[in-house]
């Protein structure tokens, strides 16, 4: 049992990061493959790089999406569009009283 408590510190830093790094990331990650996955023609969306578009085209085969902006349509990869970003830009701003 003395081994044991030698190593309880270790074991409950591994505990802590876990729950404070590990699991969060865990979460987001899922949260953006699902935020990914409902993306739909006409959506406005910004791309990580900050450039705002709205889809025009979506391919499940390479998992990619065609954006147009006024510079014109440029293809890219789901994972490359900002789910905060394009959230933030669809939601209504709030009423004023």
């Amino acid at each position: 049992m003395e081994g044991l408590g030698e190593f309880a510190p270790f074991i409950l830093m591994a505990v802590i990061v876990y729950f404070f790094m590990i699991a969060p990331q865990m979460k987001r990650a899922k949260k953006e493959k699902a935020f990914a996955a409902e993306l739909k023609k006409g959506n406005k969306v910004i791309t990580k790089s900050g450039m705002h578009g709205k889809i025009a085209e979506l391919n499940d085969k390479d998992n990619s999406c065609v954006i147009e902006t006024s510079a014109g349509k440029i293809k890219f990869d789901r994972s490359a569009i900002s789910m905060e970003m394009s959230q933030k830009l669809n939601t209504p701003p709030p009423v004023k009283k």
